[in-house]
């Protein structure tokens, strides 16, 4: 039987999600809240990915939008973990790989190595 991983990132974008992909080496859930969260959609992600009982991170961009959604999602889900991304950049998708492997290293999620050397 499949289980389902212990880890959540939640992000805005199917590009911020594409972005993520590439770095991670952990098996871990993306979900893409499209930049919006009404009430209704919340409480279907809730169920569906048991966000009470997982180990979850808010990876959002550094915009208006971004913040407000990080917000919201502080609001509901005290317990999970901020990853931020430098206002330098401002968006997850936008942000060097290597940025994001230093992020998501510091909050404990395997990269792939590849991405700890700056390419730029």
């Amino acid at each position: 039987m499949m289980h389902a991983p212990e880890k959540i990132i939640i992000v805005e974008g199917l590009t911020d999600k594409r972005e993520l992909d590439k770095v991670i080496a952990e098996e871990l859930t993306i979900i893409c809240t499209n930049g919006t969260l009404g009430v209704e959609r919340f409480e279907e992600l809730l169920d569906e990915y048991e966000l009470d009982h997982k180990e979850v991170y808010i990876f959002t961009d550094e915009d208006e939008p971004g913040i407000q959604l990080r917000k919201q999602l502080a609001r509901e889900l005290p317990h999970a973990e901020h990853i931020y991304v430098s206002s330098e950049y401002r968006e997850v998708a936008t942000t060097p790989g290597h940025v994001l492997a230093a992020a998501l290293l510091g909050k404990h999620i395997k990269v792939d190595p590849f991405f700890l050397i700056d390419r730029e």
